[in-house]
């Protein structure tokens, strides 16, 4: 997709028209129709949960209200037929006590942070310990965990939500009161489109990201090492054994972490590597070639060859995590009622760097008052 239409389309769902819909709609959302609303389930304390449905160019989606997750998400393979290529659960309880982050929105910082700990003009704040000795995703009660508003929007060029959720200052020991923004939209051809927005009224760390499980043969199908994928990276950030960042910029030259021309997934993933053996797999962030751009930018392909279903990722960001369902262990039951077991999904998070507030010397992730945070990452499909 070019530069051009991407930034029509961004404008066209920044001005998107609100549409109500009403509980317990039956019918399905059609092309360029009006997202569908339904109950899906309610929290502990009584919190309703929505679910919405949004279709168009092809692509259906299903997003809650709960973690701005992606519940579903179904694509069309060489033979136009439809598959949920998202991993899942049916029902409101499973995400709640899920340790997986199935397709939530990640916030207020995705990936990791060494010892939950930073230091911003000089004060020194701690977070929420959730990871071992570190912080991951925002803390034990992250964006994921969280009830957004939900506003639906249809224009000419596609449907999509905005989904809205303000994190009061101190919020997991994040400074500042963070109002954030993220708009899903689908476009006319199908692709879906993530935009991020944040303002602060404190200085603050802000690191947004979307940790969809992808496997394009479709969910329960078992494994996706078979997947080809290719990332325009020629460095990427090795980890100690908590999985924190050395430092380090290194070259994927020589190792498994060279994907710049396209391999199968489970091409290196068992051999004896001491990064491999630290994350049981792959779980790390690449250094993208591009580094950070005003629009998103081509940076990796995935596709699957027993169904031809294949999906570009542009971004504006610099770094791209990639982690391989390590920690999958056959404890979930997914939306198809099959049991997922290690390598069932695959995530890519298009991301600045892990544990960047420790490293001055990486791309900044710090906020000001009277700044917005906007980055901008564009899902294009296909099937061959």
């Amino acid at each position: 997709m070019d530069t051009s239409r991407r930034t029509v389309i961004a404008a066209a769902a920044a001005a998107g028209l609100a549409a109500s819909t009403s509980v317990g709609t039956a019918h399905a959302a059609g092309k360029h129709g009006v997202p569908v609303k339904e109950l899906f389930g309610r929290l502990a304390d009584g919190t309703k949960v929505y679910r919405w449905t949004l279709e168009n160019g092809g692509t259906r989606m299903k997003v809650l209200s709960y973690g701005g997750i992606i519940q579903s998400l179904e694509i069309p393979d060489r033979h136009g037929r439809r598959a949920n290529v998202s991993l899942g659960y049916d029902n409101i309880e499973s995400y709640v006590a899920g340790t997986t982050f199935f397709g939530a929105l990640i916030g207020r910082y995705g990936n990791r942070i060494a010892k939950g700990r930073f230091t911003l003009d000089g004060t020194t704040y701690q977070l929420s310990v959730n990871n071992g000795e570190n912080s991951l995703h925002g803390g034990a009660k992250g964006f994921n965990t969280r009830v957004w508003d939900v506003e639906p929007f249809r224009d000419s060029t596609g449907v999509g939500l905005h989904l809205h959720y303000t994190s009061i200052d101190g919020e997991m020991g994040y400074p500042g009161t963070l109002r954030t923004k993220v708009t899903y939209a689908l476009t006319a051809r199908g692709d879906w489109h993530i935009d991020y927005e944040a303002t602060t009224d404190k200085p603050t760390v802000v690191n947004l990201t979307n940790h969809i499980y992808w496997n394009l043969a479709g969910e329960g199908s078992g494994t996706i090492y078979d997947h080809e994928l290719a990332v325009a990276a020629s460095r990427y950030t090795p980890v100690d054994s908590g999985l924190i960042p050395t430092g380090e910029l290194a070259k994927v030259a020589g190792t498994p972490f060279d994907f710049r021309r396209a391999k199968s997934v489970g091409e290196d993933i068992r051999v004896g590597n001491q990064q491999l053996l630290y994350g049981q797999g792959i779980d790390h962030n690449w250094v993208l070639d591009k580094g950070v751009t005003a629009e998103p930018e081509h940076i990796a392909t995935l596709s699957d060859p027993s169904s031809g279903r294949t999906v570009r990722l542009s971004t504006t960001e610099p770094g791209l995590q990639f982690y391989s369902g390590n920690f999958l262990d056959g404890t979930s039951v997914g939306t198809s009622g099959k049991i997922y077991r290690q390598g069932d999904g695959m995530c890519l998070e298009t991301q600045h760097f892990p544990d960047s507030p420790n490293q001055p010397s990486w791309p900044s992730t710090v906020l000001r008052p009277g700044r917005t945070y906007r980055t901008s990452t564009v899902h294009t499909f296909s099937a061959h």
